[in-house]
């Protein structure tokens, strides 16, 4: 599941940025940013995936107060927010990658 993977991380990026919350046009255009964008053949990839991860409990979400996009003129947006579940699985995943990343040996050469 990368395009799910790829969300995870890029959520997570998002509110180490300050966005605890997200919504799909925000995590779309992060994921183009990131060259993730491959995984997006079409913006209904994207909220099937969001819509799965939900399902799964790594997500929660929620519609933003109809006020907000009434004053701004705009469609209300649904924001995302990463669950712990989707928290732990980052961190088991980071982890399996630094194990698999190759080992740099940092040998001295002798003096001649």
């Amino acid at each position: 599941m990368p395009l799910e993977l790829a969300i995870c991380v890029s959520a997570a990026d998002l509110r180490t940025k300050g966005d605890a919350e997200f919504h799909g046009y925000q995590i779309a255009k992060h994921l183009g940013d990131l060259e993730e964008q491959k995984l997006l053949t079409a913006y209904g990839t994207l909220y099937r995936a969001l819509d799965r991860l939900e399902k799964m409990g790594m997500l929660q979400s929620r519609w933003e107060d109809p006020a907000i996009p009434a004053r701004e003129n705009r469609p209300g947006r649904r924001l995302y927010t990463l669950t712990g579940a989707a928290e732990a699985v980052l961190k088991e995943t980071q982890q399996e990658q630094r194990r698999a990343a190759p080992k740099v040996s940092r040998r001295r050469l002798a003096r001649a």
